[in-house]
């Protein structure tokens, strides 16, 4: 998917994909499949680590899935079970040590974690945690859970598990491995996406399988079974798959981005087809913004689906005026300033013929920064459109996000300093439409107010306790004043 998202280089958080599988002769070949379905969620870092039963055997390396987990490396991750990870990492925390899964050997055994969210708590526990002798090896905040995991005073591990989540607060969706079970959690508010489903075994058994998005179980032709309830971890073992509610339940905070944008279209996430969400964003956008124009075009990937539902409310063509390159690698030559908007030209290309004389309704999923929208209205003009006008499938983006997407300081977020009309104007466009809050909730069915969308309100659902080590910006500016903090009530189940 490329997106403005796709070309932030900022820091703190991870967005990522997680996968497990329990029971399965060729784990370690099913863990690949499946981080590999999962990897625009993630193309920094990868890792798999298997369980033989007695002893996990781990492969993590930077790159992306397919680079990485070359036949000969599969073979050596021997096991019937497997934890897969894929990562976003961001700048300063693109190291090896920070790629997921962990692995640790403690009083309860050995144990694997691989996370997507993110712990907004984590910094506070770190210091306290180093203060009592902890020694931190990584820099993410997933190694927090790991060591109040270790420190729990519980006989099994299930109620180690649950001492340590009911001491965070924050987005976390949990696989976690030892020698012979595999447990899957999410936390109480249910931020992330994370789904349980069973793979057609060997010998008549059924393997399990769970996984951030369902599009991972269709690469398997895994049966969906259900999504992992927040507040629930489930305990998969050779006796079957047992349901633990460590928390009670908080008012649900399911993340509205999934839908938007960083879930792929063919997932089903919280319940609900991601393609529908973001065709009727568009149908939505088109009727909030109508525009006289002779073509639609998608800023693809990730504004495809939201461009079909807008040419179809709208009844103008729909047309693939910008072409995407598939096969960046991670490394090439950037020339000089000489060839502008390079990056850009890498990603995109236009379609002068469709372009040329046309009035053009460009529609794209997010605007972050406002560089990367700017030019590519630039790419259109100089492409010889008439007319640009561009549609934006969610309302204008004014905070961070602290549960796990990477999205830079308020200071760097256009629309948080901005008015519509003012953006328009930087991105040169004709015109700019965002969809509102109330359309966002209708595409989403959001009936309930079940889904988090403070990157659009800036109003948190937690106690934000981390705020002002996360609000400096990579230069060094402070940023938004954090808010204020909320009581912490840690509920605890006897």
């Amino acid at each position: 998917m490329t997106s403005e998202l796709d070309i932030l280089d900022d820091h703190f958080h991870d967005h990522c994909g997680v996968f497990g599988v329990f029971g399965h002769p060729e784990a370690s070949k099913v863990a690949y499949l499946g981080i590999y379905a999962l990897q625009h969620r993630g193309q920094e870092s990868a890792g798999i680590i298997t369980s033989d039963g007695s002893e996990l055997h781990a492969h993590k390396a930077m790159g992306q899935v397919a680079e990485i987990f070359q036949p000969a490396v599969l073979a050596s991750l021997p096991g019937s079970s497997a934890i897969g990870h894929t990562r976003y990492s961001t700048a300063g925390d693109k190291a090896l040590m920070n790629a997921q899964p962990f692995v640790i050997d403690c009083n309860k055994g050995k144990i694997a974690v691989a996370h997507n969210g993110n712990l907004t708590n984590a910094g506070d526990w770190r210091r306290k945690l180093e203060h009592k002798g902890s020694i931190f090896q990584t820099n993410s905040d997933t190694e927090v859970i790991v060591h109040l995991l270790a420190k729990s005073q519980a006989r099994n591990l299930s109620g180690a598990l649950g001492d340590a989540f009911n001491q965070v607060e924050g987005a976390y969706s949990l696989v976690i491995l030892t020698a012979d079970e595999l447990f899957a959690a999410r936390d109480p508010r249910g931020f992330r996406p994370l789904v349980l489903g069973k793979l057609p075994g060997v010998n008549g058994s059924d393997a399990w399988v769970v996984a951030s998005e369902t599009c991972a179980f269709d690469l398997l032709n895994a049966r969906y079974v259900r999504e992992i309830e927040p507040g629930e971890m489930v305990r998969i073992s050779r006796s079957g798959v047992e349901s633990i509610h460590f928390a009670p339940p908080k008012p649900r905070q399911q993340c509205i981005f999934e839908h938007v944008y960083f879930s792929r279209p063919d997932s089903v996430i919280f319940g609900r087809s991601v393609n529908d969400s973001r065709e009727m964003l568009g149908r939505l956008l088109a009727r909030e913004h109508p525009v006289a124009a002779d073509i639609i075009v998608p800023v693809p990937d990730s504004g495809v689906p939201a461009a079909v539902g807008f040419a179809m409310e709208a009844g103008i063509p729909f047309r693939m005026g910008l072409i995407r390159n598939h096969y960046i690698g991670r490394t090439f030559i950037e020339p000089s300033q000489a060839i502008r908007d390079f990056g850009v030209k890498l990603k995109l290309n236009p379609v002068r013929e469709l372009m040329a004389g046309k009035r053009v309704v460009l529609v794209d999923d997010s605007i972050v920064r406002g560089t990367t929208s700017r030019k590519i209205v630039r790419m259109v003009r100089e492409a010889g459109a008439r007319e640009v006008h561009v549609r934006i499938s969610c309302p204008p983006t004014i905070s961070p996000c602290y549960y796990g997407v990477d999205t830079p300081t308020r200071e760097e977020l256009i629309a948080s300093s901005h008015s519509p009309e003012e953006i328009c104007k930087f991105l040169g466009a004709d015109s700019l439409g965002y969809v509102s809050m109330s359309a966002l909730k209708q595409a989403v069915a959001d009936t309930a107010g079940d889904f988090c969308s403070s990157c659009y309100t800036g109003v948190y659902p937690t106690d934000l306790v981390q705020l002002e080590v996360r609000e400096t910006s990579s230069n060094g500016k402070e940023g938004a004043p954090a808010p204020e903090k909320a009581p912490v009530t840690v509920i605890r189940e006897s």
